[in-house]
């Protein structure tokens, strides 16, 4: 059971700081429950969440699990070709998104990016579906990497860049080594 100041992620709406836990705003209604009053550290309003519900829940990275996944992207497999028709996509990233974990958010990205490239160079954009969906998945990455590595959401996305690029030549030696 999470505790008041924990910082933990709730499903979809990413890292939410532990407000109180007790009974929720719909006690004395015949239904009895322990609830956790969540706030949320990227958004507005408070989530009341029943502690026995199976919304998924986990505590925030720590600051050396956060440097290990960044560090882990340059290995990370984005292979778009089966993907198929924007519907297939969907369902693709849906099922990445949905389980709120990180390497798969990574994933993700990355699969979008690379979907994208070949249209970026012929002139088109992002399609909605892609455009959604990286959206929302940097949203909840950038969102939990901010609170684990302790920078301004705004920095995140260059931290990344950095840290990957530094990765790739340190690879890159020691491959010539």
């Amino acid at each position: 059971m999470y505790q008041v100041g924990d910082l933990i992620i709730y499903g979809g709406d990413g890292v939410c700081r532990v407000e109180k836990v007790g009974p929720g705003p719909f006690s004395g209604q015949g239904v009895e429950r322990t609830y956790y009053t969540l706030k949320p550290c990227y958004g507005k309003g408070v989530i009341y969440a029943p502690t026995d519900v199976g919304v998924p829940m986990r505590p925030v990275l720590t600051k050396e699990e956060a440097w290990d996944l960044i560090r882990s992207i340059p290995h990370m497999e984005a292979d778009p070709s089966g993907l198929g028709d924007a519907r297939q996509a969907a369902q693709v990233y849906k099922s990445l998104l949905q389980t709120y974990d990180n390497a798969n958010l990574v994933r993700l990205i990355r699969l979008i990016y690379r979907k994208n490239q070949a249209a970026i160079t012929r002139g088109r954009g992002y399609g909605h579906i892609d455009e959604r969906f990286l959206k929302r998945a940097k949203d909840l990455l950038h969102g939990e990497l901010a609170i684990a590595l302790d920078i301004p959401l705004e920095q995140v996305e260059d931290t990344i860049a950095q840290a990957v690029a530094q990765e790739s030549a340190s690879a890159g030696q020691a491959s010539c080594q």
